[in-house]
């Protein structure tokens, strides 16, 4: 399944680096792209286990850039 989600409050093109790498290495990723321009976020991921996945999606994008929120 994949799915685009709007940024709000992401900093810098830097960030956005991070955010796609941590992303994709969470299980079940198949791919993800971080958009600093566009503020805009796709994952590519398991159908069955989106929800779950999304839930750490969160959690790896806080720790990059702890105000940015992922509008879903």
């Amino acid at each position: 399944m994949k799915r685009k989600f709007k940024l709000e409050d992401l900093d810098c093109a830097n960030c956005a680096a991070k955010m796609e790498e941590a992303i994709k290495k969470i299980e079940g990723v198949n791919d993800a792209s971080v958009s600093f321009l566009a503020q805009k976020m796709t994952i590519d991921a398991q159908d069955d286990k989106f929800d779950g996945i999304m839930e750490e999606v969160v959690k790896a994008c806080a720790k990059v850039e702890p105000d940015c929120k992922i509008l879903m």
